[in-house]
């Protein structure tokens, strides 16, 4: 059973959150890239995203933490669905937001050479095209007021619909602290995660256009 909700988009520190909530005993926790280590959970997805019912008990059978992308385009329905689930806002500027997202989630970034995409990378990039720049965007997501704009409402709709004791605004630079005063555990003797920067996410697609299972974090 969830136990922590990510409603932040993509491009918001949530693959460092991943990792932290899961250092934190969270664990495991469902993000995007499990769709690539299991393509066969895309289907759901894409039902999900067509309007279908969806058994999150099925999806997230075993997981204690959904983070990011593809669980908060369903933000809404996992905040129900497990009323008892902490929820983290991950968030950062719009601008610089934007800016991520343009040098690694655009079009361009997610259209492997023909022949190139692996099932499972093919699998997770039908996910996000479906889910992110049909859905999500309205195909517009290189409009950057556009998006921008849709970027600052989701924001807005989590901070009006989940109560203030029940919701964390964070960003990830913010570390430990306010993340493990929220969710009522130890700050770990650790140093914070950091991950997925530009690069590391330019090594992770590299590396999802072979078969090679041991994709980079």
């Amino acid at each position: 059973m969830l136990q922590v909700i990510g409603a932040g988009l993509a491009r918001t520190g949530t693959v460092s959150l991943t990792a932290a909530v899961e250092e934190l005993g969270f664990t495991p926790c469902f993000h995007m890239r499990k769709v690539m280590a299991d393509p066969g959970t895309a289907q759901a997805w894409l039902r999900a995203s067509r309007g279908e019912p969806a058994d999150w008990e099925r999806i997230f059978d075993g997981y204690q933490a959904s983070v990011g992308l593809p669980g908060a385009r369903f933000w809404r329905e996992l905040v129900e669905r497990y009323p008892e689930a902490k929820v983290v806002l991950t968030v950062r500027e719009p601008e610089q937001w934007y800016d991520s997202v343009r040098h690694t989630i655009s079009d361009n970034d997610l259209k492997p050479p023909a022949g190139q995409a692996e099932p499972h990378l093919a699998a997770m990039l039908e996910v996000i095209q479906e889910l992110v720049h049909k859905g999500l965007f309205k195909g517009r997501l290189s409009d950057a007021e556009y998006a921008m704009d849709v970027f600052n409402q989701h924001n807005a709709q989590v901070r009006s619909a989940v109560p203030p004791d029940r919701l964390l605004e964070y960003r990830v630079t913010d570390g430990w602290g306010p993340l493990c005063d929220f969710l009522g555990v130890p700050v770990p003797d650790a140093p914070f995660p950091r991950r997925n920067d530009r690069k590391q996410f330019a090594e992770f697609m590299r590396a999802g256009r072979r078969r090679d299972p041991a994709l980079p974090e």
